[in-house]
Formats: C-alpha cells, structure tokens, sequence
C-alpha cells in the first residue's frame, strides 16, 4: 500500500474513534487492519469471525462514512478474517517488543510453547478448544513493571511459575483495568509461560471465544464434550470478561468456574472493571469472582511511559538498526501521550513509518505533528460507589454498613439520600443498580432520595456547599 492510502487510513481511523468514542473504538476496531484497497473497494481486516459478525451488523454503514469522507470514490467495505499464520515452530525464548511492520508482531496461535495446539482430548473438533490466537511479543520478558502494576505482574508471575503439585494460593485471580494498561499481555505471559513450563495444560480464551465455543457445542449437539474438555484444563485463562453475554453462556461459565475452583485449578480473568460493577451476571458469579484475589492495575504513569517507550524503541531497532528517537522525543511522548499502552505504541508506529518511508530522522517537531490527535484532554476520574460511600461516611461521622443498614434514624437518612444523589450524579449506574449497592433497596427508594436532595439543594445553601465540597473529595 501507498503512503497516501497508509494515511488515509490513520485519519479514518481516527474519524471513527471521535464518532463512537474511545471505549466502543478499542472493543471492536483496534485490532482491525487496512489490507487492500482496489477498484472503490476497502479491503479490512479483523482476527475472529465474532468481531466481523458485530461489525457488520452494527457499524458497516458507518465505516463506510468514514471512508467516504476520506475519498468519495470508495463505494463499499469489504471485511475479511485474517488468519493467525504461524512464523515460526518454536516461539523465541525471550522475544523482542515490536512495532508494527515486522514478523515477529505477528499472531502466535495458542500452543503449548512448542508451536503445537494444545491436545484437550475428545472435544468434539472444537476450534474454541485450540484458544485464542497468541502474540508473541507478550511476554514476562517485555512487560515493563512500575509502581501501577507491581502487584498484577508479581501475582501473574507466580501462576505461571507454579508446579502441578502446588497448593493454588488465590483462586480465581482477577485482573481489572481500563482499556490498553496491560491486561491481556500479563494473561498472555501466563499462557506462553505456563505452556513453555509443562508442568499444567494452559488455555487462553477471550470472552468472545468462550461464547462462540459453547454455542458452537449446543449446536452440534457435543456441549458435553465441551465441557468436559474445558474442565480438564490445568490453568483456564480468560479475557475481556465484560463482553460475555447471555444467561445461558454465563451460566456455563459459572459452572465451569466451580468445577475448576472446586478441583484445584487454577483460573484467571481479566476484565474492564471489578467483579462487583459487572452488572449483567447474576450475585453468585461475582461472588465467586470476588473471592480470589482481585487486583487493580492503575494508570500508567509518566516515568512508566517513558520506560514503555525506551523499551520499544530497543525493540524496533533489532529489525529497523537506523531508527532512532532523541530523548526529548521520547520524554515529550511520555508526557502529552498519556491515555494507555496503545497510544504509545501507535505514537512510535507513526515515527518509525514516518521515518521509514520519507528518510528523514525523527525530531521534536517531527513528533509534535505526527502524534496530536493521540494527545486527549484528561478524563476526570471515574468515581465509584464505594468510594462515595466511604467520602460520605467520612463526612457526616456514619459508618458505610450504616449506610447500607435498613436503619432509619435521621443522621443516617440524610447521609444515605446524599449518597444515593451522588451515585446518580457522579456514576452512570442506573438506579436498579444503586439500589442493590445501597443494601439491596428498591429503585423508587433511590429516586426518592434523588428528588429530595435535589429539592433541599435549591434551598439549604450549607446543604448544597456540602455537596459541593463531597463532590471535589471525589474527583480529585
């Protein structure tokens, strides 16, 4: 492809993020690639028969816009999958972080860190059985550590290090961050890892995997099978837990989780959020999900950046020797580029292809032009429930099981009502689900405690500045 149609490309994509916004663009569209464009005909590319369905079904018409807006001429989108090629039998013991533009960021099918398909048995032919497809450039070795991330990576190391024979000492481990932060290259690191060992049968699958096998076995009539082989399974990795929907399929989760627990295996999962915001599944899922070991990993910060960018630059120069990025580059990045990993990895995508392609070496003015629409405004903090219920316990001398009690004395109906309103104002949880984190009360409960103190606020000037001051104390 061109330069021309490569940059076409960026500004489409970047008209894409604007119009659905970054959460919905990094569920369904950051791993879809240009591949061709020919005769008014965008060729795209994304890796899961699951991922084209949606896309097809839900954003076609707006994809096509996007183009369109780019060059009138393009007339139709054609999506394809892209198959996970296998480039090598043996994955490289310690392999490089890389940027894009080199074979060894291609997709690794899940294995047992021999190249080969991990054997489950009788499984009934299941693809869903074989994993999710592997990138081996996700490993322990490029993981970059900070203060963010310490307890998520030494937690992750220590599933992968662990013998058969050893006690599981938290079960399940659950990982929860935002979008780019590092979630599926620890679970991945666990699978090559773990698979590399030989010590446990170790599965990765993505949400979309695990429901596309279990309809896949209802259909066919081996959902037995199916079940049998995933509950064989040594250590079951899964990932983008929030995107598992359906009772059915939840349910069957849910049993396999138990029969896994329940027997000794390990599991872990990482999701956007914690167990306790994962609205659609039922009390006893994330009861159970909350029971191991749940672990945060926060922002990136700018010293961590700039570390993340160091390393793969050092990467990218084993395959491009004359790519190079000054320090004031890198610490410029660091510093405007702060949202997630991804956008670091696209910032640097952009210089080496700039580079690439024009010849000319890397500067400052160079990276302020190349990077500006990854450089986003800060998004305040996202406030939750617990935390106003702790700000507001705090402040009116009540403890959070008052808050949560059926007790109806004054000083903690008030405290109650004020925190109901700010769950509704501060959260976008609806009032169902901020009546079953208030105690399980109904949600004409909330609503009402929402009008009263909205009614007290136009009148009671300390009332309102109260408020005010709870609501900085939650989003500073």
């Amino acid at each position: 492809m061109s330069n021309a149609e490569l940059e076409g490309w960026t500004r489409v994509r970047g008209r894409l993020r604007t119009e659905v916004g970054d959460d919905v663009y990094s569920s369904w569209f950051a791993r879809m690639d240009l591949e061709a464009i020919e005769d008014g005909a965008v060729r795209l590319s994304v890796p899961t028969r699951f991922l084209k369905s949606w896309i097809q079904s839900h954003y076609a018409e707006r994809v096509l816009a996007c183009w369109q807006a780019e060059d009138t001429k393009i007339s139709r989108i054609e999506l394809i999958v892209r198959s996970a090629v296998l480039k090598s039998t043996v994955p490289p013991k310690k392999p490089d972080i890389t940027v894009a533009g080199n074979e060894a960021g291609s997709r690794f099918p899940s294995g047992n860190g021999h190249g080969r398909p991990i054997s489950l048995g009788d499984s009934g032919g299941h693809e869903a059985l074989g994993g999710s497809p592997l990138d081996a450039r996700l490993t322990f070795e490029s993981f970059v550590v900070g203060r963010s991330n310490t307890l998520a990576h030494a937690a992750a190391k220590q599933v992968a290090a662990a013998r058969r024979s050893d006690p599981v000492m938290f079960n399940p481990l659950y990982i929860h961050a935002g979008v780019g932060l590092g979630k599926t290259h620890l679970l991945q690191a666990i699978t090559w890892s773990g698979n590399a060992a030989g010590e446990r049968k170790v599965l990765y699958l993505t949400a979309e995997k695990f429901m596309y096998g279990f309809v896949s076995a209802l259909r066919t009539q081996t959902a037995l099978a199916f079940k049998e082989a995933l509950r064989g399974i040594g250590v079951l990795v899964i990932d983008d837990l929030q995107f598992l929907q359906g009772k059915s399929t939840q349910a069957e989760f849910c049993h396999t989780l138990n029969a896994l627990i329940d027997a000794g295996r390990q599991v872990v999962i990482a999701s956007d959020r914690p167990p306790s915001e994962l609205e659609t599944f039922e009390d006893r899922v994330r009861s159970r999900l909350g029971g191991g070991l749940v672990v945060e990993m926060g922002s990136l910060g700018e010293e961590l950046r700039f570390e993340i960018l160091k390393a793969r630059v050092q990467a990218a120069r084993s395959h491009h020797p004359s790519f190079d990025v000054p320090l004031p580059v890198l610490t410029y990045i660091a510093k405007t580029v702060t949202h997630n990993g991804r956008d670091l990895e696209g910032a640097l995508n952009r210089l080496l292809a700039h580079s690439k392609l024009t010849g000319q070496p890397v500067t400052l003015e160079m990276a302020e032009r190349e990077v500006r629409d990854l450089i986003r405004p800060q998004e305040p903090k996202r406030v939750k429930i617990e935390d106003i219920q702790r700000v507001v316990a705090r402040q009116y001398n009540v403890s959070r099981s008052d808050l949560l009690s059926s007790r109806r004395t004054a000083n903690v109906v008030r405290p109650r009502q004020v925190a109901m309103y700010l769950a509704k104002t501060l959260t976008l949880r609806s009032l169902p689900e901020i009546g079953r984190r208030f105690g399980g009360r109904d949600h004409t409960t909330v609503l009402h405690a929402v009008r009263k103190i909205e009614g007290l606020v136009g009148n009671d000037m300390a009332l309102a500045e109260e408020i005010e001051i709870l609501k900085r104390q939650l989003q500073e």
